[in-house]
This record gives C-alpha cells, structure tokens and sequence, in this order.
C-alpha cells in the first residue's frame, strides 16, 4: 500500500467518526489558539510599552538628589538653576527642565486636602509635553514676570470647581492666591511614577523660587536627541552632577526604564500563563488523542488482522494510525490557528488607532508544527499497537 492508500484509509475512518475526532481535536484547537495569542499579546504590549513612553517625553532623563534621613544634607548637595544651564551644554542634549515641589494643603468643599505644588522651567512643557485641556500654558512672559498663575490637574479641577469653568478663577492655598489659566491631565496614565500626581497645581519656577528665595531644583529632567543617545546622556548627567558637587552627595540618575520594566514584568507574568494554558491544553488533547486512538485500535482489532492477513505489512498499519493522529491534531491545529488570527483581528477595531495587534508568522508556525508533534507523540503507542497485533489472534476478536 503506497502513502496515498495509507491517507484515503485514515480518512475514511476518520470519516465513519466525525464528532469523535471533532471532539479529540478540541484540545489541539485550545492549545494552537493560545499559542499564536501568546506571541500576539507579547508584540502588542512591547509596541504599547514604548508607544506610551514615548507619550510620557521621549528620550528622558531624571536626575534627584538621594535624600538621607539619617544623614544632613548641606544646601552644596542641592541641584540648582545652575546645574540646569551646565546640562543644557552637554553633547546630544536638545532640553533641560526643572522642577521643585512643595506640598501645601487647601480648603475643598469644607474640609482640608492636601496638594502638590510644583514649580516648572520653561523646557518642562516641551520633554512632557502635558495635554492641555483648556486655557493655556504659561508663556515667556509668564515666566519672567513670576505672574501668580497656574495650571491644575483634571482632577483637582473637578473636586474643587465641579461643573463650572475653572480658567480666571482664583485658587487660594494658604496665605497664596493664584488664578488658574489652565486645567491639564497627562497624555497617558503613569500610575504615580511622574512628578503629576491627581492633586498637582503647576506655578512657574520664578515664582517658586521667589517664594522659597533658593534655586533648589528638586528633579532635572533631561532630553536627549535620539532613544541611542540616552544611556550615553545619562552617564554624563551622573559625571556632571559628580563634578559640581561633594563626593558625599549621591544624586538618582534614571531614565523611564522603571515603567518599562513593569511593563515588562507583567507582560512577561501574563505570557507565561497563557504559555502554560497552552502546554496544558496541548497536553491534556495528546492524551485524549492517545486515549482514543487506542480505543480504536480496539475496535478495529478485526480490521487490522483482515488487513495483514491478506497481505498489509505492519509499517502499513503503523503509517495508517500515525496519519490518523497527525490528521486529527493537524486538523485541530488549522482551526486554533485561525481563532488565534481571528481574535485579533477582531479586537482591532475596539482599540486605538495608534495601536495595531501584529500576528507573527513565526507564532503560527511554531502553533502548527508543536500541534502536530504532540499528535504524532502520542499517537505513536497506539499506531505501535495495532501494528504489533498478530492477524490470527485479531481474525478470533469479536
């Protein structure tokens, strides 16, 4: 019997069992599926990781001073405006901000809340390019005149003004008195690890300095032209801070690799789950296809000892039920494939625009081929004992 023969006969018996074979492929179609879902997810979180980096200010570079309870800090450890112009300086830098907080508290509907009160250079709009969802953002003029305005974060907005428009209105915090002339929100969700908080009210940092009479600068925030020229900007950030002040101070030099790696981490966390729902699914269907294909070696006991007796080989038979196996995960793993296709293609429509859900070739071949496999592997017992069966013994099953 030649290898067309040896297919047209499994087919057929897979045929005389549809919702047999349906159902042993189950396993297979669950597990090919979340194999191709798997490598999908992992690409589309890796383009959403540094679409939303790039959201936060490309090419950033954070610079603070490590503070030291136990330790006194001399005012020579601070940074300062003068830090700021020396990074500006630096080879493939492109901008240099500022900023220093200072938590203060105001009065909300009859109760105390506190705030964060953040002063701003001019490059801070620039490397965080913050959306401004009404009113403006503070001008040259601003800057340089100290005017008592800020800007103030959506959610502050809503818990102090509610409904009403909240641009020209005063906003008193203490003894201080600004008028608010913008109301802004980050371009995308930093989960507390940016300097913009829920509460945060944005002044510029004239003002601030006017009010402290210092020019601390609590976080230098640096731009570099190019996501190559990062680490190499970093580094000479850490050499230039180390350079202008005592060796004791030790200054936190990083970029936004915290959110990457969280990122990361927890795309890494959901790859191996799905990783293993897959190996299990695949498992669980091998066995199925091995549970099945020996229950039909079972019954087609007389079948196999007909077809020796009239002359079949037992390479024969073992190729018979090994492309049995193989149809039946081979099957199962085509449907998975396209359900693990389909899904995202499904999806894509209900996310964002910028987004796209790439389905690697790679995933697919790798779903096809590790399906098959399983089915040949476990195929294999039960191919192995129908052609180990002699023909007298099978011809005296009933």
């Amino acid at each position: 019997m030649n290898i067309r023969e040896t297919v047209t006969v499994a087919i057929d018996a897979l045929r005389a069992n549809k919702l047999r074979a349906m159902l042993t492929s189950l396993g297979v179609i669950i597990g090919s599926a979340s194999i191709v879902l798997v490598v999908t997810v992992a690409a589309t979180s890796r383009t959403f990781v540094l679409s939303q980096i790039e959201a936060i200010g490309t090419n950033v570079i954070s610079a603070e001073l490590v503070q030291r309870p136990d330790k006194p800090q001399p005012m020579s450890y601070e940074m300062t405006l003068q830090d700021m112009e020396a990074a500006k300086t630096l080879p493939n830098v492109i901008e240099v901000s500022g900023t220093r907080e200072l938590p203060m508290s105001m009065v909300v509907g009859g109760a105390e809340r506190p705030v964060n009160l953040v002063g701003v250079t001019e490059g801070y709009q620039t490397i965080r390019r913050l959306l401004i969802l009404r009113g403006r953002y503070f001008d040259d003029a601003d800057m340089e005149m100290r005017s008592k305005f800020c800007l103030i974060a959506t959610q502050l907005a809503d818990k102090v003004f509610g409904q009403e428009n909240p641009i020209g209105k005063p906003l008193r915090l203490g003894e201080l008195t600004f008028t608010v002339i913008g109301v802004f929100r980050e371009r995308v969700e930093t989960f507390g690890l940016s300097d913009i908080q829920e509460n945060t009210i944005i002044i510029p940092f004239t003002l601030m300095k006017y009010y402290t009479g210092t020019e601390v600068v609590r976080s230098l925030t640096v731009q570099a032209d190019k996501a190559d020229n990062v680490a190499p900007v970093q580094r000479r950030v850490r050499q230039l801070l180390a350079s202008r002040h005592p060796s004791e101070a030790e200054y936190k030099v990083e970029t936004l690799a915290a959110i990457l790696n969280a990122a990361r981490n927890i795309s890494l966390a959901l790859t191996i789950v799905l990783i293993i729902i897959a190996a299990i699914a695949l498992l669980i269907s091998g066995i199925g296809i091995m549970n099945i294909m020996l229950v039909t070696v079972t019954e087609r006991t007389r079948e196999i000892g007909i077809r020796k007796a009239i002359g079949a080989a037992r390479r024969e038979i073992l190729y018979q039920f090994l492309v049995e196996s193989f149809l039946i995960s081979g099957g199962g793993a085509v449907i998975g494939i396209l359900l693990g296709i389909a899904v995202p293609v499904a999806v894509q429509s209900f996310l964002p625009g910028n987004l796209r859900v790439p389905v690697s070739s790679m995933s697919v071949v790798i779903a096809f081929v590790v399906s098959c496999s399983t089915g040949l592997f476990f195929g294999y017992l039960p191919a192995n004992q129908a052609a180990s069966l002699q023909p007298v013994e099978s011809l005296r099953y009933e």
